[in-house]
């Protein structure tokens, strides 16, 4: 399969930002169901499957839609039928300014160069993405940090060091989507005074399960994923979930206890 621009531009630097993924309409649908949910969790009343009162929320038909699943094909340079369901998340405004440290998904900071490269050069059997219901300017990259180890100056550099030689901050407006490597260096930094609501997931690929599993069980979702409802969902789109869902259990079962990516 021919590498699309895209895939070139991940490769390269680790991140691609698709401009304008939403129409106006579908902007507004899901910024309204984004409050509804906020609300919820800071009532502490957010349900694990539904919001209330009981009618369907968008996610389900975001999360299997083409705005998120005909990118990642080119990514992942796949079909339907080789993908797994992962995650989808709701990132929001802290209460007060917040800071993550700079990280790598799924290779911890205690590993020694030589484990990194090894890490770093395996397939990435994933394809993550933030996408902006509002202008986010929270994740700051370090470009081309997916393929190779950390300098001594990244090593040496505190856990919240707020310059690190080249890194920059990845811009979105809202709408826009960033694909990135979920092992770039990283850290995310937010700003309690701005308002912010982005859609934060993965779609894995069945070749990677063995390393998927890892990332994906340690977050608990094997003990629901069988309850998910898929039947509002528009008949091709329907087929695509439940397959990617079926995937995702077969991991499951065939992985068992996973442990944890990162301490702490």
């Amino acid at each position: 399969m021919p590498t699309s621009p895209l895939l070139e531009s991940l490769n390269r630097d680790g991140f691609v930002i698709i401009p304008s993924t939403l129409t106006p309409e579908e902007l507004a649908t899901y910024r309204a169901a984004a409050q509804s949910t906020t609300a919820l969790a800071r009532a502490g009343k957010w349900p694990l499957l539904r919001t209330l009162p009981k009618q369907f929320p968008p996610w389900p038909s975001f999360y299997f839609s083409d705005v998120v699943i005909s990118p990642t094909k080119q990514l992942l340079q796949c079909g339907d039928e080789e993908l797994v369901m992962e995650l989808c998340n709701l990132l929001v405004r802290p209460d007060r300014d917040f800071e993550l440290r700079w990280h790598r998904d799924d290779i911890p900071p205690t590993a020694s160069a030589e484990e990194e490269v090894e890490r770093l050069s395996r397939p990435a059997y994933s394809a993550q993405w933030n996408l902006a219901l509002y202008d986010d300017a929270g994740l700051v990259v370090v470009p081309g940090s997916h393929r190779r180890a950390r300098t001594e100056g990244e090593r040496s550099a505190g856990p919240y060091e707020k310059h690190v030689e080249g890194q920059t901050v990845v811009q979105l407006k809202a709408g826009d989507v960033v694909f990135y490597n979920n092992n770039i260096l990283h850290r995310g930094v937010y700003d309690a005074t701005r308002e912010r609501m982005t859609l934060h997931g993965s779609v894995g690929h069945v070749r990677g399960a063995a390393v998927r599993a890892r990332n994906v069980l340690q977050h608990g979702c094997k003990d629901w994923i069988d309850r998910c409802e898929f039947e509002f969902l528009e008949d091709g789109v329907r087929a695509r979930a439940e397959g990617m869902r079926e995937r995702l259990v077969r991991m499951g079962r065939e992985h068992g206890d996973v442990g944890y990516s990162l301490e702490g």
